[in-house]
């Protein structure tokens, strides 16, 4: 595991605006945290190369392209597989977004988005005919009040 980076002030003030927006130019992020561009460019090319920044991704409205059913999955193993050998299994499954190792009850906690609740019917029954796999417990999201939020850091603009 590796320690964690130290940023600095204009390094988490250049975070936070491409946070809420990855497509900002670097003159406007510059502008905001006070330095050049030529700066603001060389700070995000260190931290992508030390793994801070992993990617930079795009945001899809679910409801939009038809995925209009959201639901939080626990997963419990059943002692015979490691957990180890399940994860990858759920990784092959499109529908599942979010794969988490959780302390208690259940060893996962998986988001999963589809088209509707016969979809999700679906995708419960390839969980559970995955090898190691017990049970289920599924909880449908009614409504989302906000999901994936820009990371902040105290004291950035």
């Amino acid at each position: 595991m590796q320690a964690n980076i130290q940023l600095d002030e204009i390094d988490a003030g250049i975070l936070t605006a491409l946070s809420s927006d990855s497509r900002r130019s670097y003159a406007d992020v510059a502008a905001e945290v006070g330095l050049s561009t030529a700066a603001v460019h060389e700070r995000v090319k260190k931290m992508v190369e030390r793994g801070v920044i992993e990617r930079f991704s795009l945001r899809v409205d679910p409801d939009r392209v038809g995925l209009h059913l959201t639901a939080f999955v626990a997963i419990r193993n059943d002692g015979g597989v490691h957990c180890r050998d399940i994860a990858p299994r759920l990784r092959e499954l499109p529908e599942v977004l979010e794969l988490h190792s959780v302390a208690g009850e259940y060893d996962f906690l998986a988001k999963l988005r589809t088209t509707h609740a016969r979809a999700l019917e679906d995708v419960l029954y390839a969980i559970k005919a995955i090898p190691g796999v017990a049970r289920t417990t599924s909880t449908v999201v009614l409504s989302t009040e906000f999901e994936e939020r820009p990371l902040r850091w105290p004291g950035a603009n």
